[in-house]
């Protein structure tokens, strides 16, 4: 398997908030964009793994900024790190007004999938190697990451989270 870079995961999605699209408010239902949001990161992956993969979690997901009917929405992706068979994605959402020529962020999130064989059992992955220093500091969180999504998922104990138990206990 041949190692890639983060840049070869990159995945710029848009779509148009239309009326079926909002809550009685106007803006951007969060199903919505978290069915949008998956898409993305899941073309990520596979860009990065060249097969079916799925949703194995989903990290927090904040709404800093509601995106309005009739705004732009466009969806930024890209593997930070691959796993023996598990994927980091990262994604930056933005809404824009065009007609105001605004551009905001409206959240950021992580997700992970799971690479899938024909069997549809999870295979390895290829590595992703990190070559500016953002996607650097990304790569190294990515560990931290996903030691907490085990330890909340139950699949881990705390103390057996070396990294993160790192940043809390001092030894």
């Amino acid at each position: 398997m041949q190692a890639k870079h983060p840049k070869d995961t990159f995945v710029i999605m848009s779509e148009l908030v239309l009326p079926n699209d909002t809550n009685t408010l106007g803006n951007l239902m969060g199903g919505r964009l978290m069915h949008w949001m998956d898409i993305a990161a899941a073309i990520a992956s596979q860009k990065h793994c060249n097969c079916p993969v799925v949703t194995a979690s989903v990290d927090n997901v904040s709404f800093n900024n509601p995106i309005k009917l009739g705004n732009l929405l466009t969806i930024e992706a890209k593997l930070t790190r691959a796993f023996h068979t598990s994927m980091e994605v990262y994604l930056r959402v933005y809404g824009e007004d065009l007609s105001a020529q605004h551009k905001y962020l409206s959240n950021e999130a992580y997700m992970t999938f799971v690479a899938l064989d024909p069997n549809s059992r999870p295979r390895k992955v290829s590595e992703i190697i990190p070559e500016t220093e953002t996607e650097k500091k990304m790569f190294d969180g990515a560990l931290r990451r996903r030691q907490l999504r085990l330890i909340l998922g139950g699949k881990m104990k705390a103390e057996d989270a070396g990294e993160l138990r790192a940043l809390f206990v001092k030894e």
